[in-house]
Formats: C-alpha cells, structure tokens, sequence
C-alpha cells in the first residue's frame, strides 16, 4: 500500500517473487508461572540457512513497551546491571538445545519477574527478509497451592501380604484464577520411581504402569473424601507394594485452549513395609524301601498365617541333590483347588491341614535319587482373582531302593586250541552257581581280546562282540568285517552257555580272551536295564611261530644315461616263513636330497598285485601314458622300464613290495610287506637359461583402440639351434590397479602352433601369434573399459634332447605390465552435438515460418475509422 499503484499494458507480463526469510519464534500466548518455581522459554529459528550456530539477545519488559537487556549468547557484556549478579548465581542462565535454538531459564521466579519477554537474533544480512524477533507474555502468581499428609496412618505402615492399607493427603489451591488439580500417588524404592495412580486436571483416572490389571479388577483405587482429601486404597498388599508413598500435586491452567503446569509440590505420606510370609516344607531327609514295594514321603507344612489361604504343593525327583539343575522332573502336583495331576503309579493325597503324602507303587532302580516337595501359598484377592504370598522348597530327601541282585560266577574254557596258523579256535563262556534269578531276569554276553603284553608296553583290551538286553548282537571295529564276511561266529548254545569260534586262526589272533556275563533286568515299561556284570578268568590262545622275512633288492642294470633314453630297475625278492607266498609290487618315487621344490614326497607311479593286475597310480603325463612298465619276470623277480625320461624324473625309485598268503577259497592275508634299496635318476645338464619378459608400446589407448603386448623371451648360457626350442605361451590378466584379484586367463599358444582363447563377457576381441622365435604378440581388438589392468604371460620352455626327444623345462612367469584404457570425449560428445545442433536450426526455421504465415493470412484485420478518432488517446478500455 505505500507504493503507487503502477500502469501497465494489456498483455503485459507480472512477476512476482516471494522472499522466504528467516522466522524467530518463541511460545504463543501467555505464560503463567508461580512464586518460587523455574521459568523455561524456548526460543528457535527457522527457515534459514545461514551459519552453523545461531545467536540469541534476551530482553525483557514489564510493562511491554521499553526493553531492558536481560542476556545474550553472543557479546559478554550485553545484560543490564541488574541482572549481571543472577547471571553469575546461575539463576538465570541459557542453555543452547540446537544450533538455531536457546532456552532461557530463570530460577526462582519472583514477582517483579512477571512481564514481556522478547527473544532476537542479531543480523548481519544485507537485505531484511523475515522476522527477527518475536515476544511472549509471562504472568507470576503467588503460591497458593498447600499440600500435606494426612495424620493416619503413621509415617510406618507394617503390613502382611493380602492385607488392606489406606493412604491420604490434603491438597488445596486459594489462587484467584480458574486453577486445576491433578493427584498423583508413587512409591519409591532404593533407586527406583513408579506411578501408581494418577487423578488427572481433566477428572481422568491414570494407572501407572503394571498397575493396569489391579485397577480395572478394583484392587487399587484412588477417590476424594471431602473436598480437598484424596485417599489411595489398596485391597491386597503385595511384596512389591513395599516403600516410600508420595503425593505429587500439580496445579494447572488453561491459556487459549491449551493447559499450562504452573507448579508441582511432593509430600511424603508414609513408609510401607510387607512383612514376608513364613513357609517352610520339609520331608523326611533318608529313606530306604524295596524293590517293588511302596515308597512313602510326606511334606509338613509350617507357616504364620491363618488366615484364608490356598497351598500348591508339588513334587520333584532329580538324579542330585541340586532341585535348580534342569534334571528334575515333575512326579505330582496338587493345585489350589485340591486337583491332584500325576501319573497312574504315582499319587498324592491330602493326610491333614498341614501335611500331604507322595505314594510311588511299585519302585525300581530307577525311582533312586532325590525327591523336593515345593509350596506355594496363595492367597484371594478382589474379583475373584489370587496372589501368591510364599513359597518353599524342602531339603531333598535321598531316597535307595534296594536292589536284590542275582548272583552267579562265570568260567571261560576254550574247547578247540590252535596248534598251526589257519587253524579253528573255539571258547565257551559259561554260567555256573545262579542264585536270586527269576523271570525278568536275563543273560548277555561280551567278548574281548587282549594281546599279550610286554614288559614295556600297556595292556589294553579290544570288545569283539556285545550282546545287549534285547539280545541284539553288535561288533567291535577289530571283528566287524571278519564277522560279515564268517571268519567269527559267535552264538548261544544253551541257556547257560555263550560260544565264539574263529574259523582260521592268525598270527594277529595270538593273545588272551575273557568273557564278561551282564544280568538285565525287565521294567514297568518292558525296557531291560543292565544290573551287573561278571568276568571270567582270561583263556590265553598261543602258538610258537618265526616271524615272516620278507628282503627286496632292487638294481639297475645300465647305471649311466642320458635324457630320453629308457630306465630300467629289476626288483628280486626273497622270503622266510611265509607259506606259498605271492607278491604285489608298488614303484615309488621321491625328489633327490638336494631338490628343495617338494621335499619328503613320495609318489606312487605303478603297481602290480598279487593277482597280476597292472595300475597306474600318481601317473598323470598324459602325453606319456604308456611311458611306464612293469612286468613280472619271474615269481619272485620283477621289472620297471621308463621310456623317453624328463629331467622331471630326477629322484629315488624304490620297489615296495608285499607278500601275501592264501586264506581260503580266492581270499588273501597280508604277510609282510618290505621296501627296496633306492636307484637314483640324475641328469647333467648345462643347457641354457630360460627368462621372460613384457613390452608394449601402447601401455595407454584411447577406447576402441588395439592394445598390443609383446612376450619376449631371452636365454643364457649355451645357445640353442631355434629348431631345438619350442615354447608353450599362456597371457594372463589381473583387472584391477593392484595384484590384488585372481588373474584371468586370456589365450595360449603351444608348441605345436594351437591357439587356446577364453571366452569373454564384452566385445573386445584377443588375437595371440608368434611374430619371431622368441617373441609372441597378444592383440586386444576394440578395447574396452574392462580390458584396463596387470598383463603377463607365462612360458614353459621345451628343449630337444641329443637323443631326438623333448625334454620339458620349469615354468618362468614375466613381471606384469599395466593398461589403461581412456575415454576419447571428443568422438563422444561429437554427434549428440551435431543432433541437437540440426534439430534446434529445424525447429527454429519451422517456428518463423508458421508465424509468418500466421500474421499473414491468419490475424490480418482491416480498421476504418474517421481522421478524428484515429487522432484520438487511446481509450480507457485500453489501459
């Protein structure tokens, strides 16, 4: 309004821009506060964006027209006299909250406190935009709220659980405003505050939490006696119940439709304390009874209280005397109603008042162990509900049944005693002197071996067999498969008799035997359970025997040559006290003491068994397969011919040979088995050095460009005829910045010119060749970002023998060479370019063409007026 009102043109255009600036904001209305209580005034900015901590000026008026400097976040010196000293007590003090908002607190509000409080932001801003401060009004009243305890009950309050209590405390207001109460009752316990029901200022009941049940059911209950009394009632005590009750008053007003806490007073009511119920359970500490008889256990009760209460008893059972491990086990419970939940041998009945009986029939080993008897009182509450008060765990009473064990003693003789090796062994384990046995009685038998002992060795005895109390029938790991396959037999050949026979005894057989008899006996639940067990004197199964000898000697007949010439190493054997014997060779190689690459290796080449069946076992040349032989020459001579040898066959070969003797039918029993004396294969060689390494002239391209990498290959020491050297190449790539990944393979070539490229996921293309005899060329076709990274290539070198055969080198590897691959910007922006460049020209020309037309053919309108109104102003339409 005080700018002229401008004239503009039909058709003109109006901009309009809406500055948005920063807005100073502190609470709306007015604030009411009383004498002696805090003052908290908040105040924030927002909608700016400017430093990143904010400063603040308080000012203050009492009347609302001329400000005092009160406080500031930003200069010192800023406060009025007046109010320096209570900024140095502290009762007048700023606390920051954000970075664009301040509170300002004043401790102990007094009278002349009450008026205009206005909160402002300095500004350096060229420009105004927004408000840069704002004001609120603050009313102090006088303390008119008067809050006290009321005189009963006693500051100590002594009580049981499940009795009654009352609490009350006077609270009044004489403020000449329209002021509400609110009532709130808490207890206090050590450290801890909880609310446990609360009278709001709107005339609304609050329970605190876990106070929500007890105050819908009506056990907690808050109501006014009088005018200014409100009284707390409790129907049921409860141990938590216990601690400091206060009365915390609020007063409240309502400023433009929304409620202000102008104050708030805590009175002290008064110190409850629940005294504990006294329970305790005891059972009778020893107790012996019977197999099959009746076990009896009573639990005596003994508590304080008389009043009207409901016991739960229950019973446990554990293997140990501790009733907190998870072992234990509910036997039978008795709830409060008198019902009684246990099972079919086990009942619990109710003798008097204060005892109650645990009756288990017919007990077994299994019923020994520890018996609890645990309490719990409870105790009727309001609307029908319960609360426990107490409970108790007795001591455990230790509870033996005595088991009448059979009695019987058990004699091992062996029927069949071996005199030669192959011969039949038959024991028989026997049952003699039974007493005390009956028909849930039953027999089972174990067998065990034991070899001889030494002086210097320790026995130990070997399960062949065990039978359990269901009569299945289970072998040990030294009998299993003999036992499959009917070398032991092991059967019942009476009641009172157990038998185990060997079919072909051998020399592993020789040592002590002993049997050991078990009584089962039948449960309730059809189950055996193992009761003793008895063993019987060992039966010592020997016979005098020579070991066997087995000497294997193994020679070369051509001790010198040179590589690709043909080894041969002859193997002869003899043996002593092993009976028709034959023979299964093992040809095993090992590095020379001096190779450092896999030292204590052993490698297994070719074998031939006992049956002559000829395996290659570690063999895996595959352009030498049939390289190796071994023949048999003679029954106890053998033979290893190697064809076309490496320089990777340098080592120690050996003959490992076993004999075996025939058991029965086509089966076969190992003997002795024994290792020749080494033949050592070693070449002298002088030839030439073998190195690699990397060049590319192209180390950084432009996308789409050809990458070329060169593997030159370079010797030293003897020369070489090129046609005597062949080399199998393979190019790998690391694609990243470090060595950090797993190479990649990208193409070989081998020595006999077949090239090997992996697949790839983009488009560039890999060409590998030989461009001289000791150079090769990897080409990257159309390069890609993907193709940047580490190269190398790996090269294993081949060289001909004076014999005419190829001898394989040991693989080099180059150091890796890194590629960059570029984005060429200029070709990549030159034709979206070119595109927006013709489309804009197109698009323009068609603009003024249609708009030509337009005023042409389209708007053309003819006028005709007098020379009198075309000298006339325009008319006030117009404008």
């Amino acid at each position: 309004s005080s700018f002229p009102a401008p004239r503009l043109l039909k058709g003109s255009l109006i901009s309009l821009t809406l500055c948005q600036g920063r807005v100073v904001r502190v609470p709306a209305g007015r604030l009411v506060r009383v004498v002696g209580t805090e003052l908290v005034i908040p105040c924030n900015v927002s909608d700016y964006d400017g430093p990143s901590e904010q400063n603040f000026d308080w000012s203050f008026s009492s009347s609302g027209s001329s400000f005092v400097e009160l406080a500031s976040t930003w200069e010192v010196g800023f406060p009025a006299q007046l109010y320096r000293e209570r900024l140095q007590r502290g009762e007048i003090l700023l606390r920051r909250t954000a970075n664009d908002a301040v509170e300002l607190h004043i401790r102990n509000v007094q009278p002349s406190d009450q008026g205009h409080y206005k909160c402002s932001t300095p500004s350096t801003d060229a420009t105004v935009q927004g408000n840069y401060e704002d004001t609120v009004q603050v009313k102090v009243l006088a303390d008119a709220l008067h809050v006290s305890a009321s005189a009963q009950p006693s500051p100590a309050l002594s009580l049981r659980e499940g009795e009654p209590f009352e609490l009350r405390c006077s609270a009044s207001t004489t403020s000449l405003l329209h002021t509400h109460l609110s009532v709130m009752w808490e207890v206090h316990r050590a450290s801890s505050r909880r609310s446990i029901l609360a009278l709001t200022h709107e005339s609304r009941f609050r329970p605190g939490p876990g106070y929500e049940q007890r105050y819908n059911s009506g056990g907690v209950r808050l109501d006014t006696v009088g005018s200014n009394v409100y009284r707390l009632s409790v129907s049921r005590a409860l141990s938590a119940d216990q601690g400091l009750y206060k009365c915390v008053v609020s007063e409240w007003i309502g400023e433009q439709g929304a409620w202000q806490e102008i104050q708030e007073k805590t009175v002290d009511v008064a110190t409850v304390v629940i005294q504990p119920t006294v329970l305790r359970a005891a059972v009778a500490r020893n107790v012996s009874v019977a197999e099959g008889k009746e076990l009896d256990l009573s639990c005596n009760i003994t508590t304080d209280r008389m009043d009207d209460i409901r016991p739960e008893v229950t019973w446990y059972f554990s293997r140990t005397p501790d009733s907190t491990l998870p072992g234990s086990h509910v036997l039978a419970r008795m709830d409060r109603d008198s019902l009684v939940h246990s099972s079919p041998h086990v009942a619990l009945s109710h003798m008097d008042a204060r005892s109650y009986h645990l009756l288990v029939r017919d007990v077994g080993k299994e019923n020994s162990g520890y018996y609890f008897c645990h309490v719990t009182l409870w105790v009727p509450g309001h609307n029908r509900s319960w609360h426990k008060v107490a409970e108790a765990m007795s001591a455990p009473a230790g509870v033996d049944v005595i088991w009448l064990e059979p009695d019987y003693q058990v004699y091992l003789n062996a029927s069949k005693v071996p005199e030669f090796s192959d011969d039949p062994t038959e024991l028989e384990c026997r049952i003699v002197d039974v007493k005390r046995s009956d028909a849930n009685v039953r027999f089972t038998v174990s067998w065990y071996f034991r070899i001889n002992p030494r002086s210097d060795s320790v026995v130990t005895s070997e399960l062949l067999a065990v039978m359990n109390g269901d009569w299945t029938l289970k072998y040990g790991e030294r009998s299993k498969q003999r036992a499959q396959n009917g070398e032991l037999i092991f059967s019942k050949e009476h009641m009172d008799t157990f038998s185990f026979r060997i079919q072909r005894t051998t020399d592993e057989d020789r040592g002590s035997y002993y049997c050991v008899v078990s009584a089962w006996t039948k449960q309730r639940n059809n189950s055996w359970v193992k009761s003793k067990d008895v063993l019987s004197r060992p039966v010592n199964i020997f016979w005098a025997s020579e070991d066997s000898v087995l000497v294997v000697k193994a020679r070369q007949p051509k001790p010198f040559f040179a590589a690709g010439n043909t080894f041969e190493m002859t193997c002869k054997v003899s043996s002593k006290n092993i009976k028709s014997p034959r023979y299964s060779v093992l040809i095993t190689a090992e590095k020379p003491v001096g190779d450092l690459s896999s030292p204590n290796e052993t490698k297994y080449i070719i074998s031939l068994d006992q049956d002559s069946v000829v395996k290659l076992e570690n063999w895996t040349d595959a352009s030498r397969v049939d390289g190796v032989v071994l023949e048999k020459v003679q029954e106890d001579e053998f033979r290893y011919r190697m064809y076309q040898t490496q320089v990777s066959d340098a080592g120690l070969y050996r003959c490992m040979v076993t004999a075996w003797s025939p058991v029965g039918g086509s089966l076969w029993r190992e003997a002795a088995t024994s290792l020749s004396n080494p033949i050592e294969i070693d070449f002298q060689t002088s030839g030439p050095v073998f190195n690699a390494s990397v060049h590319s002239a192209t180390p950084s391209v432009i996308r789409g460009d050809l990458i070329k990498l060169f593997c030159i290959i370079s010797t030293e020491g003897a020369a070489l005829d090129p046609d005597d050297m062949a080399f199998d190449v393979s190019w790998f790539a690391v694609h990243s910045f470090g060595l950090d990944k797993a190479p990649v393979f990208l193409s070989s070539l081998d020595r006999k010119g077949i090239v090997n490229t992996a697949e790839r996921d983009w488009k560039s293309n890999l060409s590998l060749e030989r461009v001289g005899v000791l150079e090769f060329l990897l080409q990257v076709h159309g390069s890609e970002d993907q193709d940047f990274g580490n190269y190398y290539c790996s090269v294993t070198p081949w060289v001909k023998s004076p014999t005419g055969s190829w001898q394989k080198e040991a693989e080099i590897h180059s150091k890796p060479i890194f590629i960059t691959v570029k984005m060429d910007v200029l070709n990549a922006f030159k034709y979206p370019l070119l595109i927006g460049i013709g489309l804009s020209t197109v698009i323009g020309l068609l603009s003024c063409l249609i708009g030509y037309c337009s005023s042409h053919w389209c708007c053309k309108k003819e006028v005709q007026e007098t020379r009198r109104e075309r000298r006339r102003l325009m008319s006030m339409e117009m404008d």
